[in-house]
């Protein structure tokens, strides 16, 4: 992992000096990740790939500014990304339509049983998970909840890619059966 993030690292000095042949090659070893980030925040695909192209343009323009040695060079692009997509939240304009017309839309929440069914598989699943190993719990929230890949989470707990995987997967079988219970 830490050849790869040196990698990286050293495509983002590349484009700061220009470089096509380091930028084609940075967007194709990141571009899936840094799309997953703009989809999780503006939940719309056509509007994450819009705020896809404009982050690496983004980058391209801003090459220079990564410090290599400060932030992790990944953390440095997510942050772009990260930061586009929320402002392109924020540039969305409300809807000022009259709020009588709203008298006549359902409420597309859940229901309150709906919300207190969700509430208590909530409960549930938080439960299992605190019957984990604390490692082993960060690793699963990681993984499924806030979409590290392996690699990541094998890096941050510091144990080989395959010990990660066995982790996970003993993880999701003990909270499946405990689930089921």
């Amino acid at each position: 992992m830490a050849a790869e993030t040196a990698e990286i690292a050293d495509l983002i000095s590349r484009c700061a000096l220009r470089d096509r042949v380091a930028f084609k090659t940075l967007y194709q070893r990141t571009s899936a990740k840094l799309f997953g980030v703009t989809l999780r925040i503006l939940r719309d695909r056509s509007e994450a790939e819009e705020a896809l192209q404009e982050v690496y343009v983004k980058i391209w323009q801003r090459a220079d500014r990564y410090v290599p040695g400060g932030y992790s060079p990944i953390s440095w692009l997510v942050a772009v990304a990260r930061n586009h997509a929320l402002d392109v939240l924020r540039a969305r304009k409300p809807r000022s339509e009259d709020i009588d017309l709203a008298l006549d839309v359902a409420d597309a929440g859940p229901t309150p049983e709906k919300a207190a069914s969700d509430r208590s598989e909530r409960s549930r699943i938080d439960n299992c998970l605190g019957q984990l190993d604390a490692e082993k719990a960060d690793a699963v929230r990681g993984a499924y909840l806030d979409g590290y890949s392996y690699e990541e989470l094998a890096d941050r707990h510091k144990v080989p890619l395959n010990t990660m995987r066995t982790w996970l997967r003993r993880s999701l079988m003990k909270l499946r059966e405990c689930l089921s219970a």
